[in-house]
């Protein structure tokens, strides 16, 4: 197993992507993230060891069924973003994560309460639209306990494994 090198001392950041639920799933069965609509921003401003967790306003985009959960938890492991043509045109950037497995869907109602980044904002909604918004590590914390992750899986000091799902 590879071990990954973060590329600075500061300590690992949490970040939420707003993600259909399919797009989701395909990220998580390819090991990588793709933000808003492929743009490659949003990933750059991760770093090697940032988590990101997943929130699915809808099933499918664009005209899914309403979901509003966080759908997926993983920590970067891609030294950087690159692009993937994907035909007719796209070529959206997608950087590598490492998802935790096993983990449940949450739909956001059950944690609202608990997070500072929802209840220190009169709409959070208007945050969401962001597509790609950072979250206090103890927000990231309670939607991963949430999500029943294994607090010791969610570790900001545990070793990084190239493009590998946490267990």
């Amino acid at each position: 197993m590879k071990t990954l090198k973060r590329r600075n001392d500061r300590p690992p950041r949490a970040w939420v992507g707003v993600v259909s639920r399919a797009h989701v799933l395909r990220g998580v069965a390819g090991g990588f993230a793709q933000l808003c609509h492929g743009k490659q921003g949003p990933l750059a401003r991760m770093n090697v060891g940032d988590w990101l967790v997943y929130y699915s306003p809808k099933t499918e985009f664009p005209d899914g069924a309403p979901l509003r959960a966080f759908t997926a938890l993983g920590r970067v492991v891609g030294e950087s973003a690159y692009a993937v043509d994907m035909g007719g045109g796209f070529v959206p950037y997608r950087r590598d994560i490492a998802y935790l497995k096993e983990v449940r869907v949450v739909p956001i109602r059950d944690v609202t309460s608990q997070l500072e980044f929802i209840t220190t904002r009169g709409n959070w909604g208007m945050l969401a639209r962001r597509g790609h918004f950072e979250i206090e590590m103890a927000d990231l914390h309670r939607i991963g306990r949430a999500m029943s992750a294994r607090a010791s899986a969610i570790s900001t000091s545990a070793p990084l494994a190239s493009r590998r799902a946490v267990p």
